[in-house]
């Protein structure tokens, strides 16, 4: 289900099921290993079949012997999901990183829309990136991820479809209630907290 949409038109809210997602890439909020987990990550997994694995086994085999380094990203094809590609990026774990964890999570959104941008693709959708298990707050992620996706699509025009996806309407909610866009036609606010 989308909700409301913010720069332009250019982001939308969505409540539902990322996997399901038609867009060009979804995003994985992966663990350094590559090689699936529980919640988002464990979903896509699921649904892309065997090949998601595979090609994640060969990028840590040639390229991140010690697993991918939270906030950095990579591009692999998305197997049996609706979606052409699946960019993997390891968001931080929160009170990991000290000051850092806003920088870092800031870094999975930016490096995310970076790596689509450089295989030009169209449209991606987004997970709230580290807010499951790895503890990051709702309220403040939505401030990181808003700022971030904000600025970055100040400085591109390429991106024409940018979706957040929500598993639920309350984690969607939160989010409403604390970004950072603009103030856009739906009459939504950002939040108090926004650069």
């Amino acid at each position: 289900m989308s909700g409301p949409s913010f720069c332009g038109g250019r982001v939308t809210i969505h409540v539902g099921d990322i996997t399901t997602e038609r867009v060009d890439a979804i995003v994985n909020a992966a663990n350094c290993t590559l090689l699936g987990g529980g919640g988002v990550d464990g979903a896509i997994h699921e649904a892309a079949g065997p090949s998601l694995l595979e090609e994640c086994r060969a990028i840590r085999a040639t390229q991140f012997h010690q697993g991918l380094p939270t906030g950095q990203a990579v591009i692999t094809r998305a197997g049996l999901l609706p979606a052409r590609f699946v960019i993997h990026t390891v968001g931080p774990i929160k009170g990991m990183w000290g000051e850092r964890d806003a920088e870092l999570l800031a870094a999975c959104y930016r490096n995310s829309l970076s790596l689509a941008v450089a295989h030009q693709l169209r449209s991606i959708a987004f997970p709230a990136i580290s807010t499951g298990v790895y503890g990051y707050p709702r309220e403040d992620a939505a401030v990181v991820a808003s700022t971030a996706i904000r600025d970055f699509l100040a400085q591109d025009t390429s991106l024409e479809d940018v979706r957040l996806v929500f598993y639920s309407r309350s984690d969607a909610d939160v989010f409403l209630k604390h970004h950072c866009f603009a103030v856009d036609k739906t009459g939504a606010r950002p939040g108090d907290r926004c650069a």
